[in-house]
């Protein structure tokens, strides 16, 4: 006799397995791609040979272009799109909003105020990124102790509605604040203020945080994706299912939020990547988070690759700022999804 469940959960992964197969090729090519190609173009074999033969001591131009420049910029903006797409996605499941996305909670806002402070006082590039995590970090810990009660509530109820809202509003404050700052600013620092806010990864040089950051995110949320199905039935049906619902969704929360601090440290406010990847995964492949959150890493991680580099090709050797792009593409993509998904 055939055992129908098993077979099924043998479908499921093997069709998982496709998917994260499929997206881990596409990464592993416009990572190529986004070391071949620039103001100078080189053969992929060039590439490569820089990579296998890197030297810290190296004098070679290209060398030099290729693991200084461009390796730590693919780096940091696959793990940015990576962490800002995991982060929409289990704010989707916490807020059961399909049109939720990392920003909504005010993360971005707080830390683009602590940055363009950073840099109207003339403070160092390194002191820009701490200044920005401080910022997102505040926020965090706003928004937990705003809406704390229904965060920890003991019994079956929808944290959703007050945690919108005071994110909302958090956000609403900090985009006062940075309003104020850009009028304010002297005009040799305000191109640079405004790139930072449309998401830059021009001089990244350490995307090692990023990455480490990436990694932990996986781990944290990964084994718990079963019980997250299940909290997207609501709570009151997950806690009766035996789903520990207080402590499940105060972790979607940190590990979101922390995700989407890290990414906006990384790389500045880059938009609509949280938003489109994990809406447009869920519109194709369904809604089962044990397949959705890897894809929605990795197809995260594609598309600000994907994005930076046209960024930095279309008018070299001048550089656009890799959040236009995600703009300019994620606006049509994300109508285009909304249009088919009404028919």
């Amino acid at each position: 006799m055939i055992d129908e469940r098993a077979l099924s959960h043998g479908m499921t992964v093997s069709r998982a397995t496709a998917i994260w197969t499929v997206l881990a090729a596409a990464a592993l090519v416009v990572f190529v791609a986004s070391l071949a190609l620039g103001s100078i173009a080189l053969a992929p074999s060039r590439v490569i040979d820089a990579l296998l033969h890197a030297r810290a001591s190296s004098s070679d131009v290209i060398d030099e272009i290729v693991l200084s420049l461009r390796l730590p910029r693919a780096l940091a903006g696959f793990a940015s799109g990576a962490l800002l797409a995991m982060a929409g996605a289990l704010l989707q499941v916490l807020l059961r909003n399909p049109l939720a996305e990392p920003y909504v909670l005010g993360v971005s806002g707080g830390a683009a105020t602590f940055a363009l402070a950073a840099m109207l006082a003339s403070l160092p590039w390194w002191s820009v990124d701490v200044a920005a995590f401080i910022g997102a970090f505040l926020s965090i810990l706003l928004v937990l102790g705003l809406a704390r009660r229904e965060l920890w509530r003991g019994e079956p109820q929808d944290a959703s509605p007050r945690l919108l809202l005071t994110g909302a509003v958090i956000a609403a404050g900090w985009g006062a604040l940075i309003t104020l700052m850009l009028a304010v600013a002297p005009e040799n620092r305000l191109r640079g203020m405004v790139f930072w806010l449309t998401g830059d990864l021009n001089g990244v040089a350490t995307p090692w945080t990023a990455l480490i950051a990436m990694a932990v995110a996986l781990v944290c949320v990964v084994p718990v994706a079963p019980q997250l199905n299940v909290l997207l039935r609501g709570d009151a049906t997950a806690q009766a299912l035996g789903v520990p619902v207080v402590r499940l969704r105060l972790r979607v929360y940190l590990v979101a939020s922390l995700a989407a601090a890290a990414a906006v440290t990384t790389a500045g406010t880059i938009g609509f990547v949280g938003l489109v990847v994990p809406h447009g995964l869920r519109l194709a492949f369904g809604n089962d988070q044990r397949m959705l959150l890897p894809a929605a890493a990795l197809a995260g991680g594609v598309a600000v690759m994907g994005c930076d580099l046209v960024a930095r090709t279309v008018i070299a050797p001048a550089q656009l700022p890799v959040g236009v792009m995600t703009a300019l593409i994620g606006v049509p993509v994300f109508l285009w999804m909304l249009l088919r998904r009404t028919r």
